[in-house]
């Protein structure tokens, strides 16, 4: 359910190499890189099943619809199968519907033309309620296969409550739901899958898993103890 994700400006092609390789080892379902990274990961990852995700209009959403689909389309080119995209938020604030729901399909438009996935950031943290169920039922009306939380780039990441929220909004449709932003341990993750959560984005990753490792081998020890 993770993907493995390095989107920091300064990531180098060593950070990459080893985000590949934690993802191979670990059997996260994909990494989750900027563009620029995208061809090179498609090489890393050639012959594994772990899927290769990239961003578009990130991370602040405002750039034209234009660029977005165009984003999308060079990434699946380069070998992406899923494009997580971030929405016009000031648009969306200013209840121009017609705009973010434009912007949503192209990329929408531009995945399926490729047959990558497409995932729809609504930077939760800077949204009302009432801004993010109109996020989502946009979402669903532009035909997006995922709705997700966060950029992690904003004053705040995933919460339970929100969640909630967007599996509840998008259930009609069943579209996704990821998680993304400050989730950091393995109770973090859980906390998310349980309020709805169908995807986990996170750069701790290996903690993560680790963290769940430890738990069972002790549950193991316990369980062998009693016996």
């Amino acid at each position: 359910m993770i993907d493995h994700t390095l989107l920091k400006p300064d990531a180098t092609a060593a950070d990459i190499e080893r985000l590949c390789g934690e993802a191979m080892q670990h059997g996260f379902f994909s990494v989750c890189v900027n563009p620029v990274h995208v061809a090179r990961c498609k090489a890393l990852l050639q012959g594994s099943p772990v899927k290769l995700c990239t961003v578009a209009g990130f991370p602040l959403g405002a750039q034209l619809p234009e660029a977005k689909a165009f984003e999308a389309r060079h990434a699946i080119r380069d070998g992406a199968d899923e494009v997580d995209m971030v929405i016009n938020i000031g648009a969306l604030r200013d209840r121009d519907d017609a705009l973010v729901e434009r912007d949503i399909r192209g990329v929408v438009e531009a995945c399926r033309e490729g047959g990558a996935l497409s995932k729809v950031i609504l930077e939760t943290a800077l949204l009302t309620d009432e801004e993010k169920v109109r996020a989502c039922e946009l979402s669903m009306k532009a035909g997006a296969d995922y709705v997700k939380t966060s950029t992690g780039f904003a004053k705040g990441g995933a919460t339970a409550e929100d969640i909630a929220l967007m599996a509840g909004t998008v259930a009609p449709k069943r579209l996704g739901v990821k998680a993304s932003g400050g989730i950091r341990t393995y109770d973090d993750a859980l906390t998310m899958i349980e309020a709805g959560a169908t995807r986990i984005g996170a750069s701790a990753s290996v903690a993560i898993i680790e963290e769940a490792n430890a738990r069972a081998s002790e549950t193991r020890e316990r369980q062998a103890g009693r016996g």
